[in-house]
C-alpha cells in the first residue's frame, strides 16, 4: 500500500477592512409615532414606548437610500446592510414623564376594497405624542456605506422620507452632535443617558446571599426619581423573521462604578455615557 501525503493547501488570510469610527447623535422627532406590538391583532393596537433598534435601522436606511421592505420572505437591504451598526437611544426630556410619552387613542376607517371584503376597516391604534429620542449611532467613515450615511445625518439630508413607525408619521432631526470614540471604563459614579440592557446587571449572587438586584443604582443622589423598563425588539430570528426582544431599562439616577455594563462610550470628557447595542 501505498500513502500519498500533500501539504493542505493554504486557504488565503482575508484582508482586514480599515477602520475610521465615528460617534454621532442627533435628535429625532415628530408629531405622532406608531412602533406596533406584534402580540395584538384585535381591538386596540398597542405601541412600544420607546424607539427601538429595528426602528431605528429603517430610518438610518431611509436616510442612506437603502431599499425596504420588497418581497414576503426576504430581509430589506436596509437590514442586511446595517444590523451590526451599534446605536443608543435615549428619550428627550422635556416629552416624556418619567420615560414614559403621553398616548392617545386614534381611530382609522379603511375603505378600500381589499382592505375588509365585508365593509370598512375600522382600526383603533395607541399612538405616541410628540415622541422624541436623541439617537446615538457609531460609524466606521472608512465604511464608503457608513461614510454616506454620516454625511447625510451631517447636512440633514434624506433620500427617503424617514418616519416613526408609520409613513404618515414623518419624522425629522435636529441638533447633530460629534463625540469622540471613547471606551474608557467609569472610575466613579456616572450618568447613563440611554436605555441600557438590564441582563448585564444581573450577576451569579443570589438574594440569599443578601444581594441586592438595584445595586447598580446610586440612591443616596437626591435628582434620582425613577427606574424605567420596557421590553423591547433588538434584532429579528432570522429563521421566524419575528423580533427578538430584550429587557431594557432608563433611569435618572447615577450608576455605581465599577460596572457590569457594556458596550459603554464615555461622551467627550464628561461623566455622562451612552450603552450601545
Amino acid at each position: 500500500m501505498t500513502l500519498n501525503f500533500t501539504e493542505k493547501e493554504q486557504q488565503p488570510v482575508p484582508e482586514s477592512q480599515p477602520v475610521s469610527l465615528r460617534l454621532i447623535s442627533f435628535d429625532l422627532r415628530a408629531d405622532f409615532g406608531f412602533f406596533r406590538k406584534p402580540d395584538v391583532n384585535d381591538g386596540l393596537q398597542l405601541s412600544y414606548n420607546m424607539l427601538h433598534k429595528p426602528a431605528l435601522l429603517g430610518i438610518l436606511g431611509a436616510i442612506a437610500g437603502l431599499k425596504g421592505y420588497a418581497q414576503k420572505g426576504q430581509w430589506p437591504e436596509y437590514y442586511k446592510l446595517l444590523k451590526d451598526v451599534p446605536v443608543g437611544i435615549e428619550p428627550l426630556k422635556p416629552y416624556h414623564e418619567k420615560g414614559n410619552f403621553t398616548k392617545t387613542a386614534l381611530t382609522y376607517t379603511n375603505t378600500v376594497g381589499y382592505a375588509n371584503a365585508d365593509g370598512n376597516l375600522i382600526v383603533h391604534e395607541n399612538t405616541l405624542r410628540r415622541p422624541a429620542y436623541r439617537v446615538y449611532v457609531l460609524l466606521n467613515k472608512a465604511d464608503e456605506l457608513q461614510n454616506r450615511l454620516l454625511t447625510r445625518i451631517r447636512n440633514q439630508e434624506a433620500e427617503f422620507v424617514p418616519y416613526l413607525g408609520k409613513n404618515e408619521f414623518t419624522a425629522w432631526w435636529e441638533n447633530v452632535a460629534e463625540y469622540d470614540v471613547d471606551q474608557s471604563m467609569p472610575q466613579e459614579k456616572f450618568e447613563l443617558k440611554t436605555l441600557f440592557d438590564k441582563r448585564k446587571t444581573i450577576v451569579t449572587k443570589s438574594i440569599d446571599d443578601g444581594y441586592d438586584r438595584f445595586d447598580l443604582f446610586d440612591f443616596s443622589e437626591p435628582k434620582g426619581s425613577y427606574i424605567y423598563f420596557e421590553r423591547l425588539p433588538v434584532s429579528f430570528d432570522e429563521q421566524l423573521f419575528q423580533y427578538e426582544l430584550i429587557d431594557f431599562a432608563y433611569t435618572d439616577y447615577p450608576l455605581k462604578a465599577p460596572t457590569q455594563l457594556g458596550g459603554l462610550y464615555r461622551l467627550n470628557t464628561s461623566n455622562e455615557y451612552v450603552q450601545l447595542i
